[in-house]
């Protein structure tokens, strides 16, 4: 868990915006393929490697917040 307390908030923040919210039309990538998961149809590896890391740093983000850390402690 360092390496999470270590990462700055504000990179995570902006990581999670830009790449959850690319392509910003038609849709962004992180909802089609999370609609895709939940109807089933996420079985390319490829839509499965997109949902990673169109998500990766929104979930990072989530850990972050939920462990109430904002600095790293020494």
């Amino acid at each position: 868990m360092k390496f999470i307390d270590s990462l700055p908030l504000h990179t995570l923040i902006m990581a999670s915006l830009l790449l959850g919210l690319a392509p910003f039309v038609p849709e962004p990538h992180l909802w089609e393929k999370l609609k895709m998961l939940f109807s089933g149809t996420l079985v390319k590896p490829i839509d499965i490697f997109d949902l990673v890391l169109h998500g990766g740093p929104l979930i990072l983000l989530g850990i972050k917040l939920s462990r109430g850390h904002s600095a790293p402690e020494e």
